[in-house]
């Protein structure tokens, strides 16, 4: 049974301590969610992506923000590095599907180059340790429109095929930038590459 369920079933009711991201060595949840790929939903599953190779799994607090639209774009330019070393991406935010589906097909940021992910109730998010704070009435995205849900810390992770966490980076902990979280998990999948082939 997850370590996290106690944790998990009572979050609602009750006020307790943040919980520390997962780290490198631990075993990454399972999950499935709707997704978008260039504004079309479909159902993700990161079981089914692990078969294909290791997968990054960033949490991002909001599509149509600063930070957040910066990170898209840097990982859809390096989207051709990922697919060279066999490795999916995967967004994950609060944002419901009909936000992602004009997100991900926005030629500015996720350029249609990969899917980012509904978590619209935080049920993955915390399952993998994270903070979820309740937006606040009036907080607009960089188009002006209302946001209406809840934000995640930025906090990226690299599951290898045996789904173990293999590297975890968070701006919450490093004070790093929407793209140090790109070229990090870039480092890393390349690393999880290099090994395989020796």
């Amino acid at each position: 049974m997850n370590r996290l369920l106690p944790v998990l079933l009572l979050s609602s009711a009750v006020a307790l301590p943040a919980v520390a991201a997962l780290k490198s060595g631990e075993k990454a949840p399972d999950f499935s969610t709707k997704a978008s790929l260039a504004g079309k939903a479909f159902d993700f599953s990161l079981k089914e992506a692990l078969k294909k190779g290791p997968v990054v799994v960033y949490f991002y607090p909001s599509a149509y923000t600063g930070g957040c639209n910066r990170q898209a774009h840097a990982f859809a330019v390096n989207k051709d590095k990922f697919d060279a070393v066999g490795a999916t991406i995967i967004g994950v935010s609060h944002d419901s599907i009909a936000r992602l589906n004009d997100f991900s097909a926005d030629p500015e940021y996720c350029a249609g180059k990969f899917p980012v992910a509904s978590d619209a109730d935080g049920k993955i998010a915390r399952s993998y340790g994270l903070k979820v704070t309740e937006g606040k009435p009036g907080f607009k995205d960089t188009r002006g429109a209302e946001i209406g849900h809840a934000f995640t810390e930025r906090t990226t992770f690299v599951i290898a095929q045996d789904s173990s966490i293999v590297a975890t980076h968070s701006s919450a902990d490093d004070k790093i930038s929407p793209e140090d979280h790109v070229t990090r998990a870039l480092a890393t999948v390349t690393e999880l590459k290099n090994a395989k082939a020796k």
